[in-house]
């Protein structure tokens, strides 16, 4: 069979695109998403509830549950669980606090070879520097607002 660029006819190109078109499946990817980042979500309510448990105030709980919380993400980033995870629950691995333990551990691992300083060191903020900085500012900013509102 020859080919001939004749025969590609806008019509054509269009019909030829929409057939290689990865099919979607966005009810299946939500319901994976929605999965998932229920199961993190309850995991972490678990792990404050067994810290209220033990004695720790809600405060005190709250941060011991934040700090397991980012030890769990980091630890199955670097093990390869988390990606895995990442390509079937899609949004749903990104609950904030292991979806930023991931981001932060993911480029520190990438620039692992660059040495420890130039490479781990300054790159594993790349991905996570501003959403730092988004909050210190805002925290600033609310902060700032809140101390007006009060005098």
């Amino acid at each position: 069979m020859a080919f001939s660029f004749e025969q590609w006819t806008p019509k054509v190109y269009r019909r030829f695109l929409q057939s290689m078109k990865p099919k979607r499946t966005i009810a299946k990817n939500a319901l994976w998403a929605f999965f998932v980042g229920g199961l993190f979500c309850a995991l972490g309510q678990g792990i404050h509830n067994f810290w209220r448990w033990q004695g720790l105030n809600a405060f005190d709980g709250a941060a011991a549950t934040a700090a397991i919380l980012v030890f769990i993400g980091a630890f199955l980033t670097g093990i390869g669980v988390y990606d895995q995870l990442g390509k079937h629950a899609g949004a749903g691995s990104l609950v904030p606090i292991t979806g930023f333990a991931n981001a932060v551990v993911a480029s520190a691992m990438e620039f692992k070879r660059e040495g420890y300083v130039f490479g781990v060191g300054a790159k594993m903020f790349t991905i996570a520097g501003p959403v730092i900085v988004y909050g210190c500012l805002s925290s600033v900013v609310i902060g700032l607002i809140y101390f007006l509102r009060m005098h």
